[in-house]
């Protein structure tokens, strides 16, 4: 019996772990992956109060290493199904607690298009600062118009020879400052109004087709393709005793309660305005003093 399971081991299910383990709650910490979340895979985190660089891989270890010294338990496990009454069912076996974070975060989205699957590895990614270095002095394409699609053009420039950036829209929804960046960049060419619609290669890619706004079409001879085009959850398996919004999200009240007494939800696996570091850590901790705060009224 655990004070608390957090599922998840990305900054916001970290951070709960912190704070409970400083409340000196026994803590088990379920993550399917590795430690850290999406947020390991940042180039630079530059927007965290207090800390002017740093990137995302030093970010996410000094924060694991830090829940480690305070002796959270920490297994690698998937988690399959969590019941009302706090047990928590794995692929290796089942936990019980008094109370469950869900903090699981989301997954890359895909395009959906034919061949996408086929050429992962091959040419396709969702994280240039993974596969970038594979690209010196090529050509690539980046399509997405949110914060990570301009970040990963902007650093993709610095390796490739050229970078498409392919947007459905005209108008970005990033940040003005990475939008300035990428607009001022001589090896970044922007494509907008268009969707990708086919991928052609055999054994890796060698093109891309597009087609605008007025359904034209054209061709792009590039060797990969950087897909960012949003985040989505995985929240299917906790349907059972939480409520989810029509694109997958966790429904809470009060910041990160869910339906069901004792479960909280924290992190972008929630329904929220703004997915950034500073609020899946703000979740974190919420989360964890109101499981705190709950098992002080049992």
């Amino acid at each position: 019996m655990y004070d608390v399971i957090v599922v998840g081991a990305g900054p916001a299910g970290l951070t709960s772990a912190l704070y409970l383990r400083r409340a000196n709650k026994s803590v088990l910490v379920l993550e399917a992956n590795t430690y850290g979340g999406q947020i390991i895979n940042a180039s630079n985190i530059e927007n965290y109060p207090g800390i002017e660089s740093i990137s995302g891989f030093d970010y996410a270890t000094n924060l694991y290493n830090q829940v480690k010294k305070l002796g959270a338990e920490i297994k690698y496990e998937t988690v399959l199904r969590v019941e009302d009454d706090k047990t928590v069912v794995t692929n290796k076996g089942s936990y019980q607690a008094k109370a469950v974070i869900i903090a699981t975060g989301s997954e890359k989205r895909k395009l959906n298009i034919p061949k996408e699957e086929d050429f992962v590895g091959k040419g396709v990614s969702y994280c240039a600062t993974c596969d970038g270095n594979f690209y010196k002095g090529k050509v690539v394409a980046v399509t997405g118009g949110g914060n990570t699609a301009l970040e990963d053009a902007i650093y993709l420039s610095d390796l490739a020879s050229k970078v498409y950036l392919i947007h459905r829209r005209d108008e970005f929804r990033a940040e003005p400052t990475y939008v300035h960046v990428v607009r001022n960049k001589d090896n970044i060419e922007l494509i907008l109004n268009s969707n990708i619609v086919e991928i052609n290669g055999e054994d890796s890619i060698k093109s891309i087709i597009i087609k605008d706004n007025m359904n034209n079409t054209k061709v792009l001879d590039i060797d990969g393709l950087f897909i960012a085009v949003g985040q989505e959850p995985k929240n299917e398996i906790f349907k059972n005793i939480v409520d989810l919004n029509d694109k997958g999200y966790i429904i809470t009240s009060d910041d990160v309660h869910t339906k069901t007494p004792g479960i909280y939800a924290a992190g972008d696996t929630r329904v929220k305005d703004l997915r950034q570091l500073t609020t899946a850590v703000g979740d974190g901790s919420n989360a964890a003093m109101a499981a705190i705060k709950e098992m002080k009224n049992i």
